[in-house]
């Protein structure tokens, strides 16, 4: 199984990855079009040069080595939504099995915007996410949604959940993982991991949404029809 998850920045995605990393029939790819997005959008982010220099920039390069045959029988390709910038083929999901994690809108913005300067709606990968599902779906394909809030409420349940969606035994690896660094991280981890290397595990339920900033609040506005609509698809967790 290619199983391709697409998230945005500050949500669950590098927990998610460590949690079927721990699995032993996964391996894992962390980010594979963020060398390229960087490359081809000339944006300045932390240690891009770094970035650029540890993968490939060619999109089908890239796309090359997503479908090529792995070691294990199942690889987790830890995707960016808003790295899927023009001039980045797309057709290649249509070979994977797809989740799309989401999360809160202001959620997001208030975690990326404490991070990262010049947030934009692009940048926070709604869009894209939401574009990438109904790829899917008006094809006919599996698309499947999880909130990452009913990963962090209980994440047992919710990952039994997801696994049975995906036709994938579940195991009960996936709930916890050893502190430090992965070996799948991407040499980004060292500015954006601090916190998920620290746990063994998920974190617990989130907390009141966080107040927005007046500036920011049109981010929150722009996302919210996208997550909405996302969220009409979202798993059953019971």
């Amino acid at each position: 199984m290619r199983l391709a998850v697409w998230s945005g920045p500050r949500n669950l995605s590098t927990a998610m990855m460590y949690a079927f990393g721990h699995r032993e029939d996964f391996t894992a790819v962390d980010e594979p079009f963020y060398a390229a997005y960087l490359a081809k959008t000339g944006l300045i982010h932390p240690m891009g040069d770094q970035i650029i220099a540890s993968q490939p920039t060619d999109p089908d390069q890239v796309i090359s080595g997503l479908l090529a045959p792995t070691a294990k029988p199942h690889v987790y390709h830890k995707h960016m939504s808003q790295h899927m910038i023009d001039g980045i083929p797309r057709n290649f999901i249509e070979e994977c099995t797809n989740v799309f994690l989401i999360r809160h809108p202001a959620r997001v913005v208030a975690s990326f915007s404490a991070k990262y300067d010049n947030v934009t709606l692009d940048s926070i990968g709604f869009v894209q996410q939401h574009e990438l599902c109904t790829q899917l779906t008006e094809k006919g394909m599996p698309a499947i949604v999880v909130d990452s809030a009913d990963i962090r409420r209980d994440p047992e349940t919710a990952l039994h959940a997801l696994c049975d969606a995906i036709h994938l035994p579940f195991d009960p690896e996936m709930l916890s993982w050893p502190a430090g660094p992965h070996p799948d991280d991407g040499v980004w981890a060292a500015h954006w991991y601090g916190a998920v290397h620290k746990s063994t595990g998920f974190a617990g339920e989130e907390g009141p949404l966080p107040e927005v900033p007046d500036e920011l609040q049109h981010l929150v506005d722009g996302a919210m029809p996208h997550y909405l609509a996302m969220r009409e698809r979202l798993l059953a967790i019971t």
